[in-house]
């Protein structure tokens, strides 16, 4: 395996910001040493308003109907991210062990309840199929997260994703995991994404693919979209073996109806970082949690943003976070698997 050189630099890393610059966001991951895989927690141990919105025709998720506006539950404590497809949804189990331990939940009279919605990767390809995400590894995330800017790359949940796998995932390239914030008239929107997308990761500046499927030889990027679109066939897939999940987090007073309306926006942000995205292999998943530190409405409102501009805040931070899930991922070698990572192809073009 090459040096981590396409680790993002700590002044890169600094500059665009993470998910924990909202104030209330605690990131941890666990990533398993026996093979390409992990899980990732993102904890709001005071509590915050949720939404969702699903636009992938395959998902894996757990917790999700009670998010719905309509619905009781008016707060989550936690969100998990993980690998390991429809087994690795075993992990939120271990994040509410942890969070009942420390008397953190929702009162329900005969005990405090932690409310961890979850969603899950397929990375089952990347190794040994049986070793995937438990109770065990959610439990260690939730130790290991902080209010720290969290690792990205080939971490937690973003372990053992891929990109671009349409023509074959020996065409692939590495995803991973990544985050990145925006501030606003003293309103933070922050996002953390998993990348497995089944599509290629495009540059929003530049509307370039960045990583994703290769050309036959593998030195080069085939351009999914344009390859589609002159008539080339893609290989058999089995559903639901890709997905790109997410959070988004803002300090804002949200309702759970504006917290759906910020999830349901911040997709937006997937369609200008992934080609394509929403498929019928994907479960593609975001959630959004609001901390409520900072009104929106009521003195000193006048300067802040309103939910138009925090739509557009959200998208942009989950945009950046795709991306930098890609840049900030290494090649990975599984067996007779090699997969590169977007490094790999900028340094062949040097």
């Amino acid at each position: 395996m090459p040096a981590p050189s396409s680790a993002l630099s700590p002044s890169a890393a600094s500059s665009a910001g993470a998910i924990t610059d909202v104030a209330g966001i605690e990131v941890g991951h666990f990533s398993d040493t026996r093979r390409p895989t992990g899980c990732t927690v993102i904890l709001a141990r005071e509590g915050a308003v949720a939404g969702v919105d699903v636009r992938g025709a395959a998902p894996g998720t757990r917790e999700t109907d009670l998010l719905s506006p309509g619905n009781l539950v008016q707060q989550v404590h936690g969100v998990m991210l993980a690998g390991g497809s429809a087994w690795g949804l075993a992990a939120a189990e271990g994040a509410m062990r942890w969070l009942e331990e420390r008397n953190i939940g929702m009162d329900v009279r005969f005990g405090t309840l932690p409310i961890v919605p979850a969603a899950v990767l397929f990375d089952l390809p990347m190794g040994d199929a049986r070793i995937r995400p438990d109770a065990a590894a959610g439990y260690a995330a939730c130790e290991a997260a902080t209010t720290d800017a969290p690792e990205e790359g080939n971490v937690g949940a973003g372990s053992g994703a891929l990109v671009g796998k349409l023509f074959g995932v020996h065409r692939a390239m590495k995803g991973g995991i990544g985050t990145a914030s925006v501030t606003v008239g003293g309103v933070t929107v922050g996002a953390l994404i998993a990348v497995n997308a089944l599509g290629d990761v495009i540059d929003p500046d530049t509307a370039q693919p960045v990583a994703g499927a290769r050309t036959e030889d593998g030195r080069t990027l085939l351009d999914t979209r344009r390859a589609l679109l002159r008539g080339e066939l893609p290989k058999p897939l089995l559903a639901g073996t890709n997905t790109t999940l997410g959070v988004i987090a803002t300090d804002a007073v949200l309702t759970k109806v504006q917290a759906n309306r910020l999830a349901s926006v911040a997709h937006d942000g997937l369609a200008r970082a992934i080609n394509p995205v929403h498929t019928m292999s994907d479960g593609d998943t975001l959630f959004a949690l609001a901390t409520g530190r900072v009104p929106l409405e009521g003195p000193g409102a006048e300067s802040r943003p309103g939910m138009t501009v925090l739509g557009t805040m959200a998208a942009e931070a989950v945009a950046r976070a795709t991306l930098r899930a890609v840049l900030a991922a290494r090649s990975v070698t599984v067996g007779e698997l090699h997969v590169p990572c977007a490094a790999d192809l900028a340094a062949t073009k040097g």
